[in-house]
């Protein structure tokens, strides 16, 4: 019967009729059947549990059950839960008991239904804009198949969301201009309030809508008219302003600083860890300027990219050439917007030099406009004459086949989209792409490569290391426990090596699994057990081996090292099982210009990498491969070790290299020749070399270097000192040797960085061997040059210490001085000429009291006492001082009226 009825015209025209005008509805449905079916294919995200986490802080807030929002890290407080909140709530609501299983994939549903809700909306925004429902279906399909964004669609709950409520706001702001009624501009003002709570640059829509209001006003010569407009404005921001304010219980104290908050972590992210971007290694806030953009162009579907690129085009070219006629038009003007969303937030990026990472994906919003401006571009090239049919079809039918073979490319990453590159990069070399960019920062590609491991051993019991924990409980129970999370030191069946992050960068002949794509290894699982070795595991190994012995070890010992390139080789001959048991370490120390000239290189910058052993015919190797940011960077001395625990305490066994002539004797000769050595007791010589402090010692063993070192700091104004160590009158710090510095050939060298402000003393030790207490030799400094100034200036006062009246500031000093003289405490009495300036509870005794310890303010040097003491700001009549030992009383006393 179905059939008889396709062949009358009536009955096609009918089915067609009904599959335009509700394709958007089917599109979107098929997408949400095949989430339903795919949720449990894809990992957990790095950041879902700090995501959970700060939702829970947020809801214990609410309730009352704390005082405060207290996230895991302290900036994820800035972050909205308008999605994290509910998804915890609806979790509860459900009773789903297994959260790492049940909860996980709830929590990947919601998110890939949210994404294919902001699918719909898309799809209405298009057919508003064209009154073409094919043209809406193509942009509704661009923006769905996106593989990066579809696999991020389900496990990113921080972006995703954003960039589906984007697009709502997108859609209700052309609704709300083109119906221009007060409800309409409220939910608009909902939606962006929404919007600017899951991401602070939904702001950006508020200031383009007011801006747009703005231009109205300016437009309509009704005075009534402009009323309506304003009014409409004013409900606009009102609305989003208390949505947001109600959705943000971080702002519920103090809305300014959760608006200053969320700005400060869009534009200065605390994140730190190094990005590797075109095969260089940088710190994230020194990203090239183009790192979005790059990433955009060559990780965009070429059919979207081409499209995109004439509509933009097709969009700016209408726009410049009558902008008067534009700006008067709701939707020209509306185009102009999509094309400012698009191109505005990365060149705002670039320009001020934001932390960005993790590729482009803090600007997926824009894709959301994008794909809009791809639509204009091919509705452009299709044309829409009606003599231009076959044009349109061929049109239609290139674009169809690039959406085609989209949909197959995304086939066969599953699931793994969230890696996908286009025709720009190279994705056929074997392992490019893995050494230029960070393939899968977010880890979920973890569960697909543990699936792996107990396909390969089905029934058995399997040891990994920690870093899969989280991953490995997305899992089914069954299989969880079938994985023993074991700790480094234990003899391990899997271990998981990231290529990219952390700068764990192991060689990849160690890689006995990757999950291939465009020959990118993306996971991978390394079999640290002999018996399941594999023959191309053995050939890699042996290959490696013989690399290295070609060669002369840098380093001699329990395993020799050898260097070549940015690969060092660890190598043992006649090793047992249990001989390489812990975590093999390289440090290497950075040759900058003054080491190079001769001067002692800073050894707290250093490269660092840390990977794990394996024994393979009866001999143990490791294969580490150093980081190369900055590109090109010197070798100072080389640090290579084998450890137990915390590589900087527990080292089983370490070595050292120096890389420079002249020598560390040579060089620390010289400095000893410029600056004679303050040798601290029994302990370390110091040396003071610009703002580093310098720890050097001759015939050093492990155990001189096994105690903490203390630091502590006094400045010549307290004011310089943060506000929570102010009371204190110094900074303080511990460090271990290991993080500043080495043992080499008998010698200890570490190097301290200074504060940048001016020093008055410095106390340094290790508890219970040694103590400094002075200042190490330097150049003349403020306190020195202000004390010498002082020389044949006549004293305010003479006797035990020579006291000099400075207006803001009492100066004591003293000649000849011993520590024995500053032992005792100081009393300061200060008379005020008025004596409403003093506080009420000191009004009765006519002065305030400022007594302190000579170590707050004072320091030794050239056998010399000198403190500089700040004077409070209101008038002085006079002041009485002196010092003071318990049981004795005054020890001197002195007293200055003021001339």
């Amino acid at each position: 019967m179905l059939n008889r009825m396709l062949h009358t015209d009536k009955s096609r025209a009918a089915v067609v009729k009904f599959f335009t005008a509700r394709g958007g509805l089917l599109v979107c449905g098929l997408f949400l059947l095949a989430g339903l079916g795919l949720a449990g294919d894809y990992g957990m995200g790095a950041d879902e549990p700090n995501q959970r986490d700060t939702a829970w802080a947020n809801l214990r807030y609410v309730l009352g059950q704390a005082d405060q929002i207290d996230t895991r890290f302290p900036h994820d407080r800035w972050y909205g839960v308008a999605f994290e909140l509910p998804l915890l709530l609806a979790g509860g609501a459900l009773g789903l008991e297994d959260y790492y299983y049940y909860v996980h994939r709830f929590r990947l549903t919601a998110t890939h239904l949210f994404f294919v809700a902001g699918g719909f909306f898309c799809y209405l925004l298009a057919y508003r804009l064209f009154n073409n429902r094919l043209i809406a279906l193509f942009a509704l399909l661009l923006f769905l198949l996106h593989p990066r964004i579809y696999a991020h669609s389900f496990f990113n709950s921080k972006d995703l969301p954003f960039l589906s409520m984007f697009v709502v706001a997108l859609y209700l702001t052309e609704r709300a201009f083109r119906k221009d009624t007060a409800g309409a501009f409220l939910l608009l003002g909902i939606a962006v309030g929404i919007a600017t709570n899951l991401r602070i640059m939904g702001l950006m829509l508020l200031l383009a809508v007011v801006g747009l209001r703005v231009l109205d006003v300016a437009l309509t010569p009704n005075w009534g008219k402009r009323k309506g407009i304003l009014a409409t404005g004013g409900l606009f921001v009102a609305a989003a302003g208390l949505t947001w304010y109600a959705l943000s219980p971080n702002a519920w104290g103090d809305p300014l600083t959760q608006l200053t908050g969320a700005l400060s972590l869009t534009t200065d992210h605390p994140h730190t860890l190094p990005v590797m971007f075109q095969g260089v290694w940088f710190n994230p806030d020194e990203l090239p300027a183009h790192y979005g953009l790059t990433w955009f162009l060559i990780t965009m579907p070429p059919p979207v990219l081409l499209a995109g690129v004439v509509g933009m085009a097709a969009v700016l070219a209408r726009g410049l050439s009558g902008p008067r006629a534009v700006l008067g038009n709701g939707q020209r003007r509306f185009w102009l917007l999509l094309a400012g969303c698009c191109g505005l937030p990365p060149l705002a990026v670039a320009l001020a030099g934001a932390n960005t990472y993790d590729e482009w994906r803090h600007l997926y919003f824009i894709y959301a406009p994008f794909v809009l401006l791809a639509a204009r571009g091919m509705y452009w090239l299709a044309g829409s004459r009606p003599w231009l049919w076959q044009r349109r079809a061929g049109v239609y039918g290139l674009f169809g086949l690039g959406l085609g073979l989209t949909l197959l490319q995304m086939a066969q990453l599953h699931p793994l989209q969230q890696i996908y590159f286009n025709f720009l990069e190279d994705r056929t070399t074997p392992n490019y792409l893995q050494t230029q960019y960070e393939l899968d920062s977010w880890k979920v590609s973890l569960q697909s490569g543990l699936e792996y491991a107990l396909g390969r051993h089905p029934g058995e019991t399997l040891a990994v290391n920690q870093t899969p924990g989280y991953p490995a409980m997305t899992l089914p129970r069954e299989e969880r426990r079938r994985l023993i999370m074991a700790s480094p030191v234990h003899d391990l069946d899997y271990a998981w090596s990231d290529e990219a992050k952390q700068a764990h960068r192991p060689d990849t002949a160690f890689n006995t699994f990757h999950l291939n794509r465009y020959n990118n290894p993306v996971v991978s699982m390394r079999v640290l057990e002999g018996s399941r070795m594999t023959a191309a595991m053995r050939a890699g190994y042996t290959e490696l081996y013989r690399a290295a012995v070609d060669g002369e070890p840098i380093i001699r010992g329990e395993y020799d090292v050898y260097l070549d390139g940015r690969r060092v080789t660890f190598v043992k001959e006649d090793c047992q099982k249990g001989e390489r048991a812990g975590r093999f370490r390289v440090k290497v120390y950075q040759a900058e210009p003054a080491a190079q000239s001769g001067g002692i290189p800073d050894l707290a910058v250093y490269d660092h990498n840390v990977n794990y052993g394996a024994r393979v015919g009866g001999r143990c190797l490791a294969v580490l491969q150093l980081r190369d940011y900055p590109p090109d960077y010197e070798i100072a001395y080389l640090v290579a070790g084998r450890y137990s625990g915390d590589p900087a305490t527990h080292a089983l066994w370490e070595g050292a290299r120096s890389f420079l002539s002249p020598g560390l004797r040579e060089r620390m000769d010289g400095l000893r020749a410029n600056r004679p050595g303050a040798t601290a007791g029994a302990g370390f010589e110091l040396y003071r070399q610009g703002k580093r402090l310098i720890y050097y010692r001759e015939g050093c063993a492990a155990r001189d270097t096994a105690a903490l070192f203390f630091l502590h700091i006094t400045p010549e104004d307290v004011g310089d000192l943060p506000p929570e160590r102010q009371e204190h009158g110094f900074d303080s710090w511990g460090f271990h040797f290991g993080q500043r510095g080495l043992r080499l050939d008998g010698q200890c060298l570490a190097t301290v960085e200074l504060p940048d402000y001016a020093i008055a003393r410095i106390r340094t030790e290790q508890e219970g061997y040694w103590e400094f207490r002075g200042l190490p030799p330097v150049e003349p400094g403020f306190l020195r040059g202000r004390t010498e100034a002082l020389a044949g200036v006549a004293a305010d006062f003479r006797g035990e210490f020579d006291l000099y009246w400075r207006g803001d500031t009492l100066i004591y000093r003293r000649e000849g001085c011993a520590a024995g003289d500053t032992a005792a405490g100081f009393f300061l009495h200060i008379r005020p000429v008025d004596g409403a300036d003093l506080a009420e509870e000191r009004r009765e005794y006519g002065f305030e009291v400022r007594d302190f310890a000579f170590s707050k303010w004072g320091g030794h040097f050239d056998g010399r006492c000198v403190a500089i003491v700040p004077l409070p700001s209101y008038a002085i009549a006079g002041i009485r001082t002196g010092q003071y030992a318990a049981g004795t009383g005054e020890v001197w006393s002195a007293e200055l009226e003021l001339p």
